[in-house]
């Protein structure tokens, strides 16, 4: 069963170009210290919604909206989120995933299988800092940059993107990110939000100056670098 925490019914942020509804997973394998959703990621179920209450309302915005954004937490961690996915796209939606990219296995599998159309990967930090900014010291890394590298091949429309927060992204940040995900088509440097979710409670958001100056380094070495949420 799914641990579906939240459902945003429209928005037209969460998918570029389209209307949307969003579903929030719960559970998480990292602990991010800027995480504002980290209510719903330390949450173990069951669910404030169903499968059923989701795809019943899926059924019933059929033609007004377009596509479907699921976020969490990270999705990838149910085994049963590819069937839950196709019956969303029978309603003819487009999906969207977002994810951390810890599984590129199923991430592989649901671009083979069609039933993604866009994937959101987020890029915590430099490879140097990930365990630290993610909250797992001993995180592994040769998913997460399997996950890059399959998302680089083009298989799939995407994005990459970073929560910038002061104390964890400097300019050095951005070079090392910027060689990470060289030859990326489109990556966004995402303002921080403080909410009460947060765990961290001392972070600061970054300075717009400072962002417009990490997107110059890094636009050497990616196509498309824009600030998003700032």
């Amino acid at each position: 069963m799914l641990n579906i925490q939240g459902l945003q019914k429209t928005t037209l942020l969460d998918y570029p170009g389209l209307v949307a509804a969003t579903i929030f997973m719960g559970g998480c394998n990292m602990r991010c210290r800027f995480c504002h959703n980290m209510n719903i990621v330390t949450s173990s179920g069951p669910g404030e919604f169903s499968d059923e209450d989701v795809l019943r309302f899926l059924s019933s915005r059929s033609g007004i909206l377009d596509g479907v954004c699921i976020t969490g937490g990270e999705p990838t961690l149910y085994p049963e989120l590819p069937d839950f996915i196709k019956l969303i796209k029978n309603l003819g939606y487009k999906v969207k995933l977002d994810t951390n990219g810890t599984n590129p296995q199923m991430l592989n599998s649901l671009i083979d299988d069609g039933l993604i159309d866009y994937v959101a990967m987020d890029i915590k930090s430099s490879l140097s800092e990930y365990g630290n900014v993610c909250g797992i010291p001993d995180i592994k890394l040769a998913p997460i940059k399997e996950s890059i590298d399959l998302l680089l091949s083009d298989v799939v429309d995407y994005e990459f993107r970073t929560t910038t927060v002061e104390e964890f992204y400097s300019l050095d940040t951005a070079t090392e990110i910027g060689k990470l995900i060289k030859g990326a088509k489109r990556y966004y440097l995402q303002g921080f939000v403080a909410s009460e979710y947060v765990p961290d409670k001392t972070l600061h958001e970054v300075e717009k100056e400072k962002l417009e100056q990490y997107c110059r380094e890094l636009e050497k070495y990616i196509e498309t670098v824009e600030i998003r949420g700032v």
